[in-house]
């Protein structure tokens, strides 16, 4: 019971820390967004009008939307807000843009938003490695509201239609199906995206750039291309066909791809990649030539499932987006590479929970944190993969990809919290994971383990565990014998100290901790 409350007790905080923004939500659901931006290539200034479509839940006298307000040279002014013919009228201040509107629950209004400035980020406007003039998106985690009016919360999804104004010479991509693509005149060309499904603002984002284009292949009906710089066209098109297999492998692993398109995109993303929806951003250097980057590639197609479609609901359980893409990614790479491999990948990650573990020692879902981009850490990452890992070894292989299937299923389109997924586990199964996800999820650390044997009428073993809390986990070892042959057991640990007796005629050389690298621990072996 008091393993209940606890649980319950953190829920409950993670819930609270994200109250201000469930506030707006029990007034407003966003629907729709469309649009219209204007770029140029005499400055850095857009010129835009935004048409928000939203659902009132209850009467309301106004509501606010996140853009980030002028500050110098940066930031946004808005010049008019309408709804039809009329004016609204609204302030922008502090970040915050409130329209003072009068709407009954269910209504359904559209306000239209005009409004234009410097992107301070979110829209990065900058130069490739060739010197090119590039305009991306980057609005994760919560930086979108630096160029566009939206409500910037993973777990307020809209559809969303992007009509973009550039200057001809750059070729436009965004989220969903291309709807037009127009030349307006010599100079300046119309591109028109538009998605079917709803995504989080996190990855609603449009790239315009000199790009090369090919189609990849087809999965499932799916188009699947690639966009480069013209420089790297061939190296490009090599580099990114490896998404086609990538992807047949997650839609019959996982379910059906989400959206109309994947789009591969050479960018100026400030991370390794970004998993946009429907058009992933990697950093400029996965373009090689080489294939270098297909275990990056993985991990953002698998967010397509897993972070997009079924979003985490707040930003603290980031981990059911990263830790996924990073698990998934090493599902991907045992079925092609063979189990040693995916070993391999679990080591190289546990290591490096370890070493983040010694610099700072906190729980995967930390409501602590304030700054977002903190979370991009080995606990969401690495972790989070971890525990996924030994998710699937506690439950077994069958039920373990019945669950995610089902996981997928009940939430895509939507979003998830930790307990959702522990619910979702707990009746594939039919066991209680509450101590599982209490110490690997919501506890700090991880097992510190010295195991001390001595051969005495047998194998006798001591495990003792030497961190902060008592965690309970299987712990297989190998024995390892003179004669060069050997034997496994699995040790039920559950104390902080507890003996074990093992039945041989023979006395060990050695005794090998986690042979496979299946448990997310450190520690060391002693013995005679």
């Amino acid at each position: 019971m008091k393993l209940r409350l606890t649980l319950l007790a953190l829920i409950i905080c993670s819930a609270l820390q994200a109250q201000k923004h469930f506030d707006r939500f029990n007034t407003i659901d966003i629907r729709h967004y469309q649009f219209e931006i204007e770029l140029n290539d005499d400055n850095d200034k857009i010129e835009a009008k935004a048409t928000v479509t939203v659902k009132f839940k209850k009467d309301a006298t106004g509501f606010d939307l996140d853009l980030t307000s002028k500050t110098d040279d940066k930031g946004m002014t808005v010049s008019a807000v309408n709804e039809g013919d009329e004016k609204v009228s609204f302030t922008h201040n502090q970040g915050k843009l409130t329209l003072n509107t009068t709407a009954k629950a269910g209504d359904i209004r559209h306000y239209e938003i005009s409004y234009s400035g410097v992107p301070a980020t979110g829209l990065i406007i900058s130069k490739n490695k060739h010197g090119d003039r590039t305009f991306f998106g980057d609005n994760w985690p919560d930086r979108g509201r630096n160029w566009l009016p939206i409500v910037d919360h993973p777990s307020d999804k809209a559809t969303v239609e992007w009509i973009v104004t550039a200057p001809s010479h750059y070729q436009v991509v965004g989220n969903g199906s291309l709807v037009e693509r127009t030349n307006l005149s010599d100079e300046l060309t119309l591109t028109h995206w538009k998605t079917r499904v709803q995504l989080p603002t996190k990855v609603m984002v449009i790239g315009a750039a000199r790009f090369a284009i090919q189609q990849a292949g087809e999965v499932s009906g799916i188009p699947v291309s690639s966009w480069v710089y013209p420089q790297d066209r061939q190296n490009g098109f090599y580099d990114y066909a490896l998404a086609v297999e990538i992807m047949d492998w997650f839609i019959n692993h996982v379910g059906p791809y989400p959206y109309a398109k994947l789009a591969n995109v050479q960018s100026k993303t400030q991370f390794g990649g970004m998993e946009n929806a429907s058009n992933i951003f990697y950093m400029e250097a996965s373009v090689n030539g080489q294939r270098t980057s297909e275990g990056l590639i993985a991990h953002e197609i698998a967010h397509q499932w897993f972070g997009n479609s079924a979003s985490e609901a707040n930003w603290h359980h980031i981990w059911l987006s990263e830790g996924f893409a990073t698990y998934f990614t090493i599902l991907y790479r045992e079925q092609k590479y063979g189990k040693t491999a995916a070993a391999e990948d679990r080591l190289t990650d546990r290591n490096q929970i370890i070493a983040f573990n010694k610099r700072q020692s906190v729980p995967v879902v930390n409501t602590a944190i304030e700054n977002y981009m903190q979370l991009l850490n080995a606990n969401s990452y690495q972790k989070g993969g971890f525990v996924l890992h030994m998710l699937r070894k506690e439950v077994g292989d069958q039920v373990f990809w019945q669950a995610i299937k089902t996981y997928y299923d009940q939430y895509k389109l939507s979003n998830a919290l930790t307990e959702d997924l522990k619910e979702v586990f707990e009746e594939a199964s039919g066991k209680d994971l509450d101590q599982f996800f209490q110490q690997w999820i919501y506890t700090a650390g991880h097992p510190d383990i010295e195991l001390n044997w001595q051969y005495k009428d047998g194998l006798q073993v001591l495990v003792d565990q030497r961190q902060n809390s008592t965690f309970q986990f299987p712990l297989e070892i190998e024995v390892i014998y003179q004669d060069g042959s050997s034997q496994r057991e699995t040790l039920q640990v559950n104390k902080e100290k507890q003996a074990f007796s093992i039945k041989t005629d023979k006395k060990p050389a050695k005794i090998v901790l986690d042979p496979d690298t299946n448990l997310l621990f450190e520690g060391k072996v002693t013995g005679r």
